[in-house]
């Protein structure tokens, strides 16, 4: 693993250092998400896309966490989710585009992808009961490997989420909840939708929580390698609450937020803090992700069309 290389700036003030792969994959997925948005605007994509702008910083935080024999269940705003587990943008912009090369040969589109332990689904809930499944079978099968479920606080509102973690806890299975909470459900503030608190529905059924507010994908890890190890060993179920934002549209250009909203979104913007902590390194990566993405999709606009090979 590349060595992580100190910040220039006070302890306290940012991320205080940052591996030479974690920043190139943090403005991957950023620039990645970006270029999506655009070709949508500029009619090269069909159907839907939802981007992860302003949460690439909880996937790359957890790829070190997670390990290739774990089961990995995504959502539909899980394009980081992928990049962090498999270095193939090219192979996903391919699925998204409908060319060849596609993950799923082009009919899974922006969010249902499948490789290897990985899945993911645009259908709210449905990862947890089946997280939970795998998460049995992993037990059963006697290996110390997990099923990570990442959701959204908007998932709080379907039943499944609740009879898949009571038989999580009942069970004592490896099942690691990560939700990514942002704060607002597709158009909808969590403070008109949700009575209560995440911490509370987990402590509801006596699972392991932690809340996770900062940004800083060392000190991250550093919190919750324990917790993961826990869900391993031991085994049992455990909810990561990440306070997070989402600076981008639900979908494609979408945003019903007010600017007033809209602006405070992006001022917790993780690019913010790593520009200002890592400065010329900063600028360099950066330029480099948005070249590469660039390459990208000139290469996979070039390609003919996916075609189905059952």
């Amino acid at each position: 693993m590349t060595a992580a290389i100190a910040a220039p700036r006070a302890a306290g003030r940012g991320p205080a250092s940052l591996a030479d792969e974690d920043l190139d994959l943090l403005l991957l997925i950023r620039h990645f998400e970006q270029s999506l948005l655009d070709l949508f605007a500029q009619g090269k994509i069909s159907g839907t896309t939802h981007s992860c702008l302003g949460q690439e910083y909880v996937p790359v935080a957890m790829r070190t966490l997670l390990r290739a024999d774990d089961y990995v269940f995504s959502n539909h705003r899980g394009h980081g989710h992928y990049l962090a587990r498999f270095d193939d943008p090219d192979g996903l912009l391919a699925e998204i585009m409908g060319r060849q090369g596609a993950v799923c040969h082009g009919v899974g589109g922006s969010q249902h992808i499948r490789r290897d332990s990985y899945l993911s689904t645009g259908v709210q809930g449905e990862s947890l009961p089946v997280g939970v499944g795998a998460a049995l079978h992993l037990k059963r099968a006697g290996r110390d490997s997990l099923a990570a479920v990442f959701i959204g606080d908007g998932t709080f509102g379907e039943g499944a989420v609740y009879e898949a973690l009571n038989m999580a806890q009942l069970w004592q299975l490896p099942l690691l909840v990560i939700v990514e909470n942002n704060h607002i459900a597709q158009s909808t503030p969590a403070a008109v939708n949700m009575a209560g608190t995440i911490a509370g529905r987990a402590a509801a059924f006596g699972i392991a929580y932690r809340q996770i507010a900062t940004r800083d994908i060392g000190a991250i890890r550093a919190e919750l390698a324990p917790l993961v190890r826990a869900v391993r060993e031991q085994p049992r179920p455990a909810v990561v609450e990440f306070d997070t934002v989402r600076i981008g549209p639900h979908s494609k250009g979408d945003d019903t937020r007010d600017e007033e909203s809209r602006e405070s979104a992006r001022a917790q913007d993780w690019r913010r803090e790593y520009a200002s902590a890592f400065g010329a390194r900063f600028d360099q990566a950066d330029a480099r992700q948005r070249a590469r993405v660039a390459r990208i999709i000139r290469e996979v606009e070039a390609r003919p069309p996916a075609r189905w090979e059952p």
